[in-house]
């Protein structure tokens, strides 16, 4: 679990949902492969995003996408861009694992929608994502197999999810200090109806200077450690609700992650690829090709969105915060000899507190 930035008695806004996690979004599960010899060169892994769960019905659900810097990878985008939704699973790894991810995520869908693939003509589209681990692992060496894969993709859950050196997050760093995944979630009431927003991150990106945490310039006080001269890493972000919006409404409830990151001090450097997905569990209907000709749902008003798009910018930033408050230290392969530190969060603690944003 968390060492979250709300147990620490920092003033974070919103309020959240039971687990403050993505999985507070109803159905959503969440599971991880974590691939971690300590001392030796192995520290890296897979998570898991199930958007419906182990439903057997082959149901999309919409969604909308952002890049906001694009050195980076998501499979299945370009579909997602054009038609607004997505079938099955998304997994998030290290950027020369996406092929194996994407291939065994392909195994799992077969056998999951058993049905539809045997007696249709229907093709596999998995949206897998990644950020590079090459400082803290052995990138190189592919350690991420198709069982760590399935693994991941098999024990996923609505229960807390993993923070900090866990699953695809396990080699990553943010603001130079270790990152990784990390969860936050927002109730909002859109209408007179109350929903939830979650978000998952996997963070590894962002130089030590430009670390923001509640207004505050946390990185300028924090200089000890620094790794990079340069920035070199990358964030994931994906976005869950159970709100019923539309695909267009979805990309704009993506391009709010931007401003999310943005809060704790990224301008989203050229090295990193800022990548944002979000999608709804409402209005889940069948594939196209086996659906009704005519198709329509129910949606919210454009002009009621105002609250969700804040807790979205808010969950996202708080997300961050606690993959890294989440993280342990990690020793440094490439160039050898080097700690990545996991910040300090009493000492984070104690600059809040003087400015009144802890308890």
């Amino acid at each position: 679990m968390s060492r979250g930035a709300r147990k620490l008695g920092w003033k974070m806004p919103g309020t959240t949902g039971p687990g403050n996690a993505i999985t507070d979004v109803a159905g959503v599960l969440v599971g991880s492969t974590t691939l971690l010899e300590q001392q030796g060169r192995v520290r890296t892994g897979v998570t898991a995003i199930l958007p419906t769960g182990y439903d057997r019905r082959a149901q999309v659900v919409h969604a909308g996408i952002h890049v906001l810097n694009g050195n980076g990878e998501m499979t299945g985008a370009h579909w997602i861009r054009d038609a607004g939704y997505f079938l099955g699973p998304i997994c998030i790894t290290n950027t020369h694992s996406v092929g194996i991810a994407h291939h065994a995520a392909v195994k799992w869908m077969i056998s999951q929608y058993e049905q539809v693939f045997r007696d249709e003509h229907i093709w596999a589209m998995p949206v897998i994502a990644e950020t590079y681990d090459g400082v803290l692992n052995d990138i190189n060496g592919q350690h991420v197999r198709e069982e760590h894969v399935l693994a991941a993709l098999n024990s996923a859950n609505s229960g807390p999810v993993a923070e900090g050196n866990a699953g695809g997050g396990t080699g990553m760093i943010c603001y130079e200090f270790k990152g990784g995944t990390g969860t936050s979630s927002r109730k909002v009431k859109l209408g007179g109806k109350d929903y939830t927003v979650g978000v998952l991150v996997q963070a590894n990106h962002g130089r030590r200077e430009w670390l923001t945490i509640l207004g505050e310039p946390i990185g300028n006080q924090m200089t000890d450690d620094r790794l990079f001269e340069r920035e070199r890493g990358s964030i994931i972000v994906i976005i869950a609700t159970d709100a019923p919006l539309r695909p267009d409404q979805l990309d704009r409830l993506a391009r709010r992650g931007a401003i999310g990151i943005s809060r704790s001090g990224t301008p989203g450097g050229n090295s990193s690829g800022d990548i944002f997905l979000a999608f709804s569990t409402a209005n889940r209907r069948p594939l196209p090709q086996l659906d009704e000709p005519l198709q329509s749902f129910a949606h919210l008003n454009d002009e009621i969105l105002d609250d969700i798009y804040q807790a979205t910018v808010e969950a996202t930033d708080e997300a961050i915060i606690n993959a890294m408050l989440a993280a342990q230290d990690m020793t440094t392969l490439k160039p050898a000899g080097k700690v990545c530190r996991a910040i300090d969060g009493a000492a984070v603690t104690e600059i809040l507190r003087a400015a009144g944003k802890a308890a």
